[in-house]
């Protein structure tokens, strides 16, 4: 005997075994039937009447009761209690007029078929009550699954719709392919603590992991596994596996295909984020390539010039020098030290930039006079400075902020360099800060030709340099702002960029503001 023969066997017991609920109700039905007849009878109406009580009395057992068997008996018992108590001779299941042979029998055929279409029909619209329910969860799993954006919730899910649907334990494993990871056990609220991870049933599902089948715990009673394991299967690889725990009660086939579609969603669900992830990783790994043929490109393009300028006036010094006259030495030593300073100013940025990208700066907080880290900061400044006129002020003596200060002067030789860099000779600089609630505003603004609108949203982005040539024909790297940008962040500050009226740029940044104590 296959399978489906056992189950359907099992499915055909379980369906004849009567209820005691379903016989006491067919008792009291047919009790009321009979009393209602023998109302009838007093009153002085006809047979025909108290027959139709019965048949109604059928309709009404096959109706309010839940096994099949109960319209049957019900049309048998009506026509023996007719006959004894309203047949002649009454009290007896004998009858004189033969008449009645071809009554009981026509009364037994219409109560027999009346019941039986009523079965038929209750059974019809709990059937498709059931196909409506299944089909409902098939579509709220479906909803569900597009929602969640990690596996762990997608097996959660799945398992919730999976025992709306099936009323059973489950055991879910998950799967790179190749092994199953730790199982997950989700059961019902009326289920007992049975045990669903023993080995022969660890064994049982990596089997169909490793065969792509399933494995049913019917085809293998000697085993004593308790489940059925399906593969949750996608077009790329098997993503789990799925343990249900069988009863005596097998599932039809419409619970089977429902099962199977939710299998579907689930391991479409695993799928998509399995893309997304790797279409992710393919995207981060695109843009560091990007990065890095950008940071190659520029540093090529741009270590060139000063390295030519070095290296020229070096050799010119060697070749040259007692032919030289003092002020022609002195600019060669001049043009080889700003290129030279120019250079470690790019490596300290691109050091900088390295470090704060792969998350490897710690910030060393302290509090720190606002005052003296821009004095620090205009001590490193281009030698150009010196073409252009820089004020500082401040809205008060003492401005403290709490910050790492390496950090943040680095962030002010950037912006007061760019300001030089970009700003033609004469031009006026201006540093001010000034404390606002719990932050110290600092801003640095020039007089110069300003960045163009279309460019401003870009302008803290890496490697980006916009259109504005430098008076020395050597282009920025965009590294400056770029590492303003991050190291103020890292502070929990903010950095912007505005324009300075009748013309100009004003670069703002914030920090932390601290407090002035006093030792007594």
């Amino acid at each position: 005997m296959n399978t489906s023969d056992q189950s359907q066997k099992k499915r055909m017991l379980h369906a004849s075994a009567m209820p005691f609920r379903d016989l006491a109700k067919s008792i009291l039905v047919l009790l009321g039937a009979t009393l209602i007849g023998a109302l009838f009878d007093i009153l002085g109406f006809t047979e025909a009447n108290i027959v139709a009580v019965y048949i109604f009395n059928v309709l009404v057992i096959s109706v309010i009761t839940t096994n099949r068997l109960c319209g049957l008996l019900a049309s048998i018992v009506s026509v023996l209690v007719f006959n004894f108590f309203f047949a002649v001779p009454r009290f007896t299941f004998r009858f004189n007029d033969p008449d009645y042979l071809v009554t009981f029998t026509i009364m037994f055929m219409v109560a027999l078929l009346t019941g039986s279409l009523a079965t038929r029909l209750k059974d019809n619209a709990r059937l498709s009550a059931q196909a409506a329910y299944r089909t409902r969860i098939l579509l709220d799993t479906n909803q569900l699954l597009q929602k969640e954006t990690d596996e762990p919730s997608v097996i959660r899910a799945m398992a919730g719709q999976l025992i709306k649907l099936l009323k059973k334990d489950l055991v879910i494993y998950l799967s790179n392919g190749k092994e199953l990871a730790e199982p997950s056990v989700f059961r019902t609220d009326s289920s007992e603590a049975s045990s669903l991870l023993s080995e022969e049933e660890r064994a049982a599902a990596r089997q169909v992991l490793h065969s792509s089948g399933n494995f049913d715990a019917a085809e293998h009673p000697q085993t004593g596994i308790r489940c059925l394991y399906l593969p949750i299967r996608g077009s790329q690889q098997i993503y789990g596996v799925v343990g249900i725990a069988m009863n005596e009660i097998p599932m039809d086939s419409f619970e089977n295909s429902i099962l199977l579609s939710i299998l579907g969603e689930c391991a479409l669900a695993l799928e998509n984020i399995k893309n997304a992830r790797e279409k992710e990783e393919a995207a981060i790994l695109a843009k560091n390539e990007q990065l890095r043929a950008n940071l190659l490109r520029s540093i090529s393009h741009d270590l060139r010039t000063p390295l030519t300028s070095i290296s020229g006036n070096a050799g010119n010094l060697l070749a040259n020098y007692q032919r030289m006259d003092k002020s022609t030495r002195i600019q060669a030593f001049t043009d080889i030290y700003d290129d030279s300073m120019w250079l470690i100013n790019l490596v300290e940025n691109l050091l900088a930039v390295t470090r704060i990208e792969g998350g490897q700066v710690k910030l060393t907080l302290s509090m720190e006079l606002m005052d003296e880290v821009i004095a620090e900061a205009l001590r490193h400044i281009n030698r150009k400075s010196k073409e252009h006129s820089i004020h500082t002020s401040s809205s008060e003596d003492l401005l403290l902020a709490h910050m790492d200060v390496r950090l943040i002067v680095q962030v002010m030789i950037n912006l007061i360099d760019n300001a030089v860099k970009y700003t033609p000779a004469d031009s006026v600089i201006e540093i001010r800060t000034e404390k606002k609630d719990k932050w110290i505003v600092v801003s640095v603004s020039d007089n110069g030709p300003g960045i163009p609108d279309e460019q401003k949203p870009r302008i803290f982005e890496m490697f980006y340099s916009g259109a504005n040539k430098i008076a020395d024909s050597r282009r920025s790297l965009g590294l400056g702002l770029f590492l303003c940008r991050s190291i103020v962040t890292a502070h929990g500050g903010t950095i912007e960029v505005s324009d300075n009226h009748p013309h100009g740029t004003v670069f703002t940044f914030t920090l932390p503001a601290g407090e002035v104590r006093l030792n007594e």
